[in-house]
């Protein structure tokens, strides 16, 4: 019986080594019958339409060769890797093609490796703020200079002004929200083939003869209000009031939306909610929110998708989330107003409210009114 048992065995094992050879022998017919599909990554093209080497291969082509063969094999593999590293380079930076000696132009390389948002500037975290007005940074040294600034507007004049649904010159007195119709800029002529778009931010019952006298010219009207009963209210053939409050940071994740005390969004998610992509007047009464939304619109960019802007600014306090000292808030309220003419901005006019109190950071200083209307036009801006 041990010996029978013994013979099946062998048997059984013979039969196995049979079958593990030929499997072997139908591998290696495969592998010489079809070369240039033994490996998956062999077919794959790398950008300098040479193909990856089949490593498994390579491995056992080194164990026949030698050192020296390893070398040159490793050498060939680092010099693909420099010639991949280097192309994924000229993806980033097409401007790296010409310091090599390139032929190919970046604009011919952009249309084989496309850069997305080339047109996008980059998001900015903080305002370029301006140096200081004097060594010993004195209040009296920032507020002369910031309302000098403010009140002495003729950094250009503007031929025709909408001054609450009346054309006049812009010097006006008594004139507080005014709309450049000079022929130099272009809401004149979106006016003309009734395309121009308005956005009037709110937090009240603020005058609103601009906005009624924009849309009954052919204008496209928005007015945003957090006090309305509605979410939406259509008041006339081209004006619309929404229940939404702009603000200068994203809603609480941590609060439920219908928790929330009011419906607040950045103005650049307004724009991407309602499909806009330009906003002809930008006219703001924040009531001393005007700073902090100001700066999101510098920071994101959003200020570059504004024709006009017009806005109190309100100076008996810094304003919500403004602080640091006097002299600080000043300067840094200064700085804002430079920033919008470093984005092509012009201030075309400016009006002292005397019915509201005579203080400056409560303080009565340079006979300063605590709040004033500025209106600004982008010289550089097109309606798309």
């Amino acid at each position: 019986m041990m010996s029978k048992d013994k013979f099946r065995k062998a048997f059984a094992l013979h039969i196995c080594l049979i079958f593990t050879t030929l499997l072997i022998a139908v591998q290696i017919y495969m592998e010489f019958r079809s070369p240039q599909s033994s490996s998956f990554f062999g077919r794959l093209p790398t950008p300098d339409s040479h193909s990856v080497p089949d490593l498994s291969r390579d491995q056992g082509r080194r164990r026949s060769r030698g050192r020296g063969a390893d070398q040159a094999d490793l050498s060939r593999d680092m010099v693909i890797k420099r010639q991949v590293s280097f192309v994924r380079s000229l993806k980033r930076n097409p401007a790296g093609l010409a310091a090599v000696g390139g032929t190919e132009s970046p604009e011919k390389l952009a249309d084989c490796c496309p850069l997305q948002h080339q047109h996008r500037k980059s998001q900015r975290w903080h305002i370029d703020l301006q140096p200081w007005a004097s060594a010993n940074h004195s209040l009296e040294d920032e507020a002369k200079r910031f309302l000098d600034y403010i009140t002495s507007p003729q950094q250009i004049s503007c031929g025709n002004a909408l001054e609450n649904g009346v054309i006049n010159k812009p010097w006006i007195t008594g004139s507080s929200w005014l709309a450049c119709l000079d022929g130099r800029y272009s809401l004149a002529q979106q006016i003309k083939k009734k395309q121009c778009r308005v956005y009037s931010l709110g937090l009240g019952s603020e005058d609103k003869q601009l906005e009624v006298s924009l849309a009954k010219a052919g204008c496209e009207v928005h007015c945003f209000n957090p006090s309305i009963k509605v979410p939406h209210v259509q008041e006339a053939q081209r004006l619309w009031h929404h229940r939404l409050s702009v603000d200068w940071r994203d809603p609480n994740p941590a609060i439920p939306p219908n928790k929330q005390h009011s419906n607040t969004k950045k103005l650049g998610a307004i724009l991407n909610d309602f499909g806009h992509r330009k906003i002809d007047v930008l006219k703001a009464d924040m009531e001393s929110a005007e700073w902090k939304i100001l700066e999101n619109l510098v920071l994101e960019n959003v200020i570059d998708k504004i024709g006009q802007l017009l806005f109190e600014v309100h100076l008996h306090w810094p304003g919500f989330e403004v602080s640091g000292d006097d002299s600080t808030v000043v300067r840094y309220w200064y700085s804002l107003l430079k920033e919008l003419e470093h984005s092509h901005f012009r201030l075309f006019h400016s009006h002292r409210d005397d019915s509201k109190p005579q203080v400056f950071l409560q303080k009565n200083l340079l006979n300063a009114s605590s709040s004033y209307t500025l209106s600004w036009v982008n010289t550089k801006w097109r309606h798309q």
